[in-house]
């Protein structure tokens, strides 16, 4: 199981890089049509609606693996002066909240998701359907879930939730 949440949580990344790259030559097209719009040239219709789902979608797409691999940001200006113990608790105790912060955001991207569905809002200029966005977030953001209760469960000793580098040939 393990070894399948890591490959997911890595692929996913990778998309999500590859979403902002995307979004990145979209962006930079559409700064050079607005530049030289003088030529006839013009902005890419819908650019900010684009780049406003697809980051969306590579912050979620990220965020499993950097759970992952421990990349969160941390201030641990005493931790090492902590006992042991107090240490593992606050370490289950904000497994337990981020697990908690990712269910609730699946929860509510799902809702939404199924809120514009019924009422057929689409984007401004592109008349995208909005919730095709949601729908892509809610997918990330339910994995999302898996990594985070995946990890908290590795953290109660539950399951043999263990970092990539840790694990043979999972790179």
């Amino acid at each position: 199981m393990n070894v399948l949440i890591v490959t997911v949580a890595r692929a996913m990344a990778w998309l999500g890089g590859l979403v902002l790259m995307a979004l990145t030559l979209l962006s930079v097209l559409s700064i050079a049509g607005r530049a030289l719009s003088g030529l006839g040239l013009g902005p890419v219709p819908g650019d900010y609606e684009l780049v406003e789902a697809g980051t969306a979608l590579a912050v979620l797409c990220f965020l499993p693996w950097c759970h992952l691999r421990r990349g969160h940001a941390v201030v641990d200006m005493f931790w090492r002066l902590y006992p042991r113990a107090m240490q593992r608790f606050i370490g289950i105790l904000t497994e337990l909240l981020m697990f908690g912060v990712w269910v609730l955001l699946a929860w509510r991207m799902g809702v939404g998701m199924l809120d514009y569905r019924a009422n057929g809002e689409t984007s401004f200029i592109l008349h995208m359907p909005v919730w095709w966005g949601y729908a892509a977030c809610t997918l990330a953001a339910v994995f999302g879930c898996v990594v985070y209760g995946w990890t908290l469960l590795g953290s109660l000793g539950v399951a043999a939730a263990r970092q990539p580098d840790e694990m043979a040939g999972a790179h």
